[in-house]
């Protein structure tokens, strides 16, 4: 689909008085923290770090550029604003950015720097802003996009999260985000427990992603074939089926959209601590890939994102 550029709804909420309530609504599930699916119930004002993402109140972020190894609609021509958040909710065995989710690589960047470098993102000649790995530091995510917003940014937001997102979380951002880029990392619960630390993941995946299909709906363009709202979901194939990706089609195709606009990614490796929990200690995966590809194609899914080579790709 073809429309014009839409002005980012968080505008809409700046111009109502109501984007500064999202703010303070966001902070208050710091307390005993309720962000993400886990629901840990730490006090972030508090303590030092979550119970699992490890972190306080302040961001830590790892980088922030113009990257041009996102999925076509966002990078266009200018790339996507992409800003990397460190740590994150889920346990990733084989994350390929360990040293940022598990080490915590990067410096603390409160609200009002964050604002800025989105604001230079946006001068820069980015199409849109690109949040990595935001569960975590939605508040503070909110309250940048306040400071900007106020200074000017007028560019869409993309949510680039790992799909583990609680409802309380998603109304906040109901609204605020233009463009929800999950990704749907498993169809089973016990293997999503055993590789990435994280119980039912499934169930609450699949609830996050209908939300957030209900708030954006399907992938829109505009006349340059640049995103400016919508759904796009992620699905890595992982070797011995791990990854579920029937399950996970079947479950777009029946309850999302077959206009929903994927990325079946086949860029696997055994990273990190992959070496230890077969089968994910094996690197190879295209066998499993092109039978994902086929069956997509046979539920009837036509906007599947081309494939790419080189680590460009990874933004999680």
């Amino acid at each position: 689909m073809i429309n014009n550029p839409l002005e980012p709804g968080y505008l809409t909420l700046l111009a109502a008085g109501a984007l500064a309530s999202r703010v303070e609504a966001a902070k208050a599930l710091l307390a005993d923290c309720r962000l993400c699916a886990r629901v840990c119930g730490v006090d972030r004002f508090h303590a030092t770090r979550g119970a699992v993402c490890q972190t306080g109140v302040v961001p830590v972020v790892a980088s922030y550029n113009a990257h041009f190894g996102e999925e076509d609609p966002l990078r266009g021509r200018g790339g996507s604003g992409t800003i990397f958040f460190s740590h994150c909710n889920l346990r990733c065995v084989f994350c390929q950015n360990w040293e940022l989710s598990w080490q915590g690589e990067g410096a603390p960047m409160p609200p009002e720097r964050l604002a800025k470098v989105m604001l230079l993102l946006q001068s820069r000649g980015c199409h849109n802003i690109n949040l990595v790995s935001p569960t975590h530091v939605l508040p503070a995510i909110l309250e940048a996009v306040w400071l900007a917003a106020r200074e000017g940014l007028r560019l869409p937001l993309v949510y680039n999260t790992g799909g583990y997102d609680s409802l309380e979380s998603l109304a906040l951002l109901d609204g605020v985000v233009d463009i929800y880029m999950p990704d749907m990392k498993y169809g089973d619960p016990h293997l999503a427990r055993r590789f990435s630390r994280v119980r039912d993941y499934p169930r609450i995946n699949q609830i996050a992603v209908r939300e957030m299909h209900r708030q954006v709906g399907d992938l829109t363009l505009d006349d340059r074939g640049v995103a400016t709202r919508g759904l796009l979901v992620r699905h890595l194939v992982l070797p011995g089926g791990v990854a579920g990706s029937r399950e996970v089609l079947d479950f777009l195709a029946r309850e999302i959209s077959l206009d929903t606009y994927l990325n079946i990614m086949d860029q696997y490796r055994p990273l990190f601590r992959a070496g230890r929990f077969p089968p994910l200690d094996r690197g190879e995966v295209s066998g499993e890939y092109r039978q994902a590809l086929a069956y997509a194609g046979a539920l009837g899914f036509t906007r599947l994102d081309q494939p790419k080579t080189g680590w460009g790709l990874f933004s999680r």
